[in-house]
Formats: C-alpha cells, structure tokens, sequence
C-alpha cells in the first residue's frame, strides 16, 4: 500500500467510504459490512471515512461510527495506526431527506456523541460536514476551533467547502486545517479550483463520490469510454483506472470510495499500483 499524509499523519493513498454501509441501499446484514471494513484493513487501508449523519432511521443517529468501532474493536490486527475520520454539521430527520445545522452548540454536542460511538478520547480527524446557510460560516469553524484546542479532536478538516471558506477556514483554525473533502469525479470536475488551492496550500484533498456515487459506480466504463478503453488496455477495471487518474491531480489526494462489499474495496486498493503514462492521462482528462 502506498501512503500519502493528512496533516502529521501517514494514512494510505486511497481509503474506505463508509457511507454504502449504512444509508438507503445499504447491506440487509452488518456483519457483511464488518467483512468489508476488515478486508480494507487486510490490505493496508488506514483512513476509513463516517460521519454522524451516514443512517437511515431518525433514532440510529450515528449508525456508521457505531459500525466502524464494532469493526475495529473485533478486528484480529493492529489498529494503532487507522485514521477514523468523521464528520459533524449534517442531519437526517428519517424521510430520505439531508439537512444542515451548523450552530456551534450542535457542532460540539455532535462531537461529543460521536466520541461516545467511536469509543476514543479525541477523534483523529473531524470534518465540519457542509455550510450551514443559517449560521455564519466563522461560527461554525470556530466550534471547531474550540475542540481542536481543548483536545477533542487531533485534526480538523472542512467538507463541501468552496476557495474562500477554505481560505477562511485555515485562517480561523490558525493554519492547521489538514483536509478538504469535495465530491470530484470523471462526472464532476467543478471540484477543481479547490483541489488545485489544497494542492497550493499542502492541505489533504479527499474526493468523495470518486467513482461517480453508489448508484453509478458499477457504470463509470460505459459512461465514461475513455476510462474504459485504457482499463481494457491495461486489463484491469474502469474503477481502478479512475482511482489511479485521481491520485494522479495532486499528491494530496486521497480518494475515499464507498463499498459494501468486501471485493468492491481490494479493486478499488489496486489502483495504488497503477501508474498512468502521459498519454493516458490526456484521454481521461480531456477525452
């Protein structure tokens, strides 16, 4: 496995979206969940990516955190070193719907249960999960301030964020945010101000939804020929390909693809070995 870094810290060049596991669509069975989380770990992965919103139900808030601690804690292998980064800011009332709530009172009362959940005294990394329209971006950022300094997080990281609330962000947080996570994909590129800005600033770039989202994933080759006709060429599937075209933007980016299936995240781990040529990374760029 390869490694890239998030802050001070050594995580692998791709990591384990949890969102498949627990929102609509998601395995009847949590224990082929745990199967999945335990086979990333098998292969090297160390940053498995949740948040507190990632449930169906309004009364299993955190349904994904809970999950990710039941599979580490059952793991047979060292955990030492596994990023758990999570996130806070986002709510689901239960009807399919998402909702933001960036108050700074929910911010830090959002990171308190999730310490619970987790089971750890300070969370590796917590992502303030989208702009509260509601709330002054600075006061949201500050909440998040406020934890990093009393030690209830290790590192802070923004989600959904544009250049300036980045620019804002690392102001308010005194220069220590380690992270960005945007949606970027072969289907959405507008993503690229911010990726390039992180690249600038040395700040982690975690594309969410890289192979395009759950419901489009499986397609990412028929919809998209040109990752198709170098996947074929190299014998190897479309997803990986656009993994590898990800790692390709920047060194500090680090895909975080959901799986549900223990077989979808080893495909998505072999892109790390893959090294696209010049040539093919005009086709996926600009084919």
């Amino acid at each position: 496995m390869k490694n890239r870094r998030i802050g001070a810290v050594e995580v692998s060049a791709i990591g384990l979206g949890g969102m498949p596991m627990s929102v609509e669509g998601r395995p009847d069975d949590d224990n082929r969940s745990i199967r999945t989380i335990h086979a990333a770990l098998d292969a090297g992965v160390t940053l498995i990516d949740t948040a507190d919103s990632y449930h169906v139900h309004a009364d299993e808030v955190g349904h994904n955190e809970s999950l990710i601690a039941r599979a580490l804690a059952g793991y047979g292998g060292d955990t030492s070193d596994v990023l758990v980064a999570t996130k806070g800011g986002m709510f689901r009332p239960g009807d399919g719907t998402w909702g933001e709530d960036g108050r700074p009172e929910q911010i830090r009362a959002a990171c308190e249960a999730s310490l619970k959940r987790l089971g750890v005294e300070s969370i590796g990394l917590y992502q303030h999960h989208r702009p509260d329209l509601s709330v002054p971006y600075a006061d949201s950022i500050g909440a998040v301030r406020d934890l990093l300094d009393e030690g209830k997080i290790q590192m802070a990281g923004i989600s959904n964020a544009n250049p300036e609330q980045i620019r804002q962000a690392q102001e308010i947080l005194g220069g220590r945010l380690v992270s960005v996570q945007n949606q970027f994909s072969p289907a959405f590129r507008s993503s690229e101000p911010e990726l390039m800005l992180c690249d600038e600033l040395g700040i982690a770039f975690l594309p969410w939804a890289p192979l395009g989202g759950s419901a489009q994933a499986a397609q990412l080759g028929s919809r998209f020929q040109p990752f198709a006709d170098v996947a074929a060429s190299r014998g190897v599937s479309p997803q990986q390909i656009c993994l590898a075209w990800h790692l390709a933007q920047s060194p500090v980016v680090i895909p975080i693809p959901g799986a549900r299936r223990p077989e979808s995240i080893l495909d998505s781990v072999a892109a790390t070995a893959l090294t696209l040529d010049d040539d093919e990374l005009a086709a996926l760029t600009f084919g």
